[in-house]
């Protein structure tokens, strides 16, 4: 009767879930690289150490009895957790390990996210068995996931200051107005004025964007919307106009779909910051892609260098 395992089980083990893959014994040959007798031996031996039969096998061709499918999934279990641990041990000497969580806001444009990934690209390059989690929230929920430790860096726009967070500035991003093909203004002169804009319906979105306030100020909401996606769903209805991120509206701008409205007298600037927890940077992960992030937004938009752990540039509340 089995009591405990052994390297020879865990072989015989393999070979059996081979056979089981292959589906036979003869269409396993080719993959173990012994003989028919050689697998039918080890596959006698396994149910020796088991105590009871895991498949039937002869002329009638390969079946697996109902105690023999019950530990199939036993014995694929066994051999992940095997790999899991021989991975885990090879990892320890690792210089850094552990888990880095990030948080988006998501619809950052192909540009932004391309920066992003280069520099997920150069910290796989360290001596790292980092494992990553990537989450996309509201810039609100963000924040308190930084402030609860559930997540480790964010980034994002982010129109107020938490209290211990620090936020370092990585890139702008350009807002436009928009309307859609059915909207009043769509087929309008090329100059736009803001009694016109005032006059229409409007989209609010429900995280407050100061500097689109001091663009337009005061005007009629009728709607309210607490992501791009659902504010573009509004415009493009017609019946409303409302800022877009510029880079978003550019492919239904393209195909006919949306207009930008006052593109240069009524667009603005907003800034995207990169967010932890204050003290978080002094953490070997963390500094180090931070390092690598840093390296790619600093190189690319020629900026001065940034250190780590002490921002130039970085806001605390």
């Amino acid at each position: 009767m089995f009591s405990n395992t052994s390297d020879l089980d865990l072989r015989l083990v393999r070979v059996f879930l081979a056979v089981v893959d292959a589906r036979g014994i003869t269409a396993a040959e080719a993959t173990l690289g012994v003989r028919q007798s050689t697998i039918s031996s080890q596959l006698s031996a396994l149910e020796a150490r088991m105590g009871f039969r895991l498949c039937e096998r002869g002329r009638g061709g390969f079946r697996l009895t109902s105690k023999g499918e019950r530990f199939v999934a036993s014995a694929r279990a066994l051999i992940a957790a095997t790999s899991q641990f021989v991975a885990q041990v090879r990892d320890i000497d690792r210089k850094l390990v552990g888990t880095l969580s990030i948080g988006l806001i998501g619809q950052a444009s192909h540009v932004e996210n391309a920066r992003l990934a280069e520099a997920i690209g150069a910290f796989r390059k360290r001596d790292q068995a980092v494992r990553f989690a990537m989450h996309v929230a509201p810039p609100q929920e963000l924040e308190e996931s930084l402030v609860n430790s559930q997540l480790d860096l964010a980034i994002g726009y982010f129109w107020h200051r938490v209290a211990g967070l620090s936020y370092t500035r990585l890139f702008s991003e350009r807002q436009v107005i928009c309307c859609g093909r059915g909207h009043p203004l769509f087929h309008g002169g090329p100059d736009v004025t803001i009694d016109p804009l005032r006059a229409h319906d409007w989209i609010w979105r429900s995280y407050p964007v100061p500097e689109e306030l001091a663009s337009i100020g005061e005007r009629r909401v009728t709607a309210i919307a607490d992501s791009i996606d659902a504010a573009t769903v509004l415009i493009l209805s017609g019946s409303h106009i409302g800022y877009l991120p510029a880079h978003h509206a550019q492919s239904f701008e393209q195909r006919g779909l949306i207009r930008v409205l006052g593109r240069a007298a009524f667009g603005f600037d907003v800034p995207l910051h990169l967010a932890m927890k204050r003290g978080m940077a002094d953490q070997p992960i963390i500094r180090a892609f931070c390092e690598d992030l840093f390296d790619v937004y600093g190189t690319r938009s020629h900026e001065r260098e940034v250190r780590v752990k002490q921002p130039d540039n970085a806001v605390e509340a």
